[in-house]
């Protein structure tokens, strides 16, 4: 008799954005969950989802929860098709952390609504201190030759760089300065690394982000954390979470300074899993879900849910049930 495979949850980032990725939700029952949030964090955030550009989608403050609340919309629109699902352990990638905590039940949607709003315009804040940007470094061996050239860079020409997003064996993003990261990036791709530098205005995931902290840790302190309904993956230590909620005050804003760990966060999903696993990319986009998939045995399932009809054909596929 075979065994029914347990289902993760997975929540991108920012970046994952993009101008209209609300419009395939605009008339579904969903969007009640764009007006909840809207009052909860007092913008209005329907206008961003359809109507905001590049530009201004791109700003750290607009992104970070312009990207949760379409999330949101989808994990309520999965939730109801699926009558309650419940996933066996959730993950998400940077931001897509408190999506992930409040898959969980850790946050309820407005707390978490409010964490988000706080943390970009904090992050937004710390960055007009201190600009930076960041690169993604692809090639064999990219982790340990990245992270020794951020560190010969900080000790030697002092450079601020560092590793910023650990994503797998051959991909990393760097972040700091605008200097520091062309220098790394210069030094790597002689190496014959391939680098893409990312249009962010902010040097995320490193000590830079400092200034960030005693904002965010103010808001963490004054909301509600209630007991998981499965474990959650924190990107700063791969680890698994369920036990104690109270553990997520501190990792909520270490966060903001430590790399995201996300090859290591697979891996300790799978071990969590222990048997049969699928995993479900919930927010715009499919970045998150190709970059997992190579992670993992090719026959796991990944699958990305970003509109509608992505939505009906994985419930038709995983849940024929509840489908019908």
């Amino acid at each position: 008799m075979s065994v029914a495979p347990a289902t993760a949850f997975l929540f991108p980032g920012q970046g994952a954005q993009r101008p209209g990725m609300g419009e395939p939700w605009r008339d579904t029952v969903h969007w009640k969950v764009v007006d909840r949030l809207s009052e909860a964090v007092d913008r209005d955030l329907g206008r961003l989802l359809l109507h905001s550009d590049a530009a201004e989608l791109t700003r750290t403050d607009n992104a970070q929860i312009a990207t949760f609340t379409l999330e949101m919309v989808i994990l309520e629109a999965l939730d109801t098709a699926v009558g309650g699902v419940r996933p066996a352990v959730c993950a998400g990638h940077s931001l897509g952390e408190f999506a992930a905590l409040t898959a969980a039940g850790v946050l309820t949607l407005e707390d978490a609504g409010r964490l988000v709003a706080e943390r970009g315009a904090a992050m937004a804040e710390a960055a007009c201190r201190v600009p930076g940007t960041m690169a993604v470094l692809v090639g064999p061996g990219v982790p340990a030759h990245a992270a020794r050239i951020a560190a010969r860079l900080r000790a030697g020409a002092r450079a601020p760089v560092w590793v910023a997003n650990l994503n797998g064996p051959a991909q990393v993003v760097v972040s700091g300065t605008a200097d520091a990261v062309a220098a790394l990036v210069e030094e790597a791709e002689a190496g014959g690394a391939r680098a893409v530098r990312i249009p962010v205005g902010g040097a995320f995931h490193t000590p830079l982000m400092a200034a960030a902290r005693p904002r965010l840790a103010a808001m963490v302190s004054a909301v509600a954390l209630h007991p998981a309904l499965c474990p959650v993956i924190a990107n700063v230590d791969a680890r698994a979470y369920r036990a104690d909620p109270e553990r997520w005050r501190d990792l909520m804003v270490r966060h903001l300074v430590m790399p995201v760990r996300w090859a290591g966060s697979i891996r300790t999903l799978a071990a969590v899993a222990r048997g049969p696993l699928r995993l479900a990319e919930l927010g715009p986009g499919s970045t998150l879900g190709g970059l997992t998939r190579r992670l993992l045995p090719p026959e796991v399932p990944v699958r990305s849910v970003a509109t509608p009809d992505q939505l009906a054909a994985l419930v038709s596929d995983w849940w024929p049930a509840d489908a019908a």
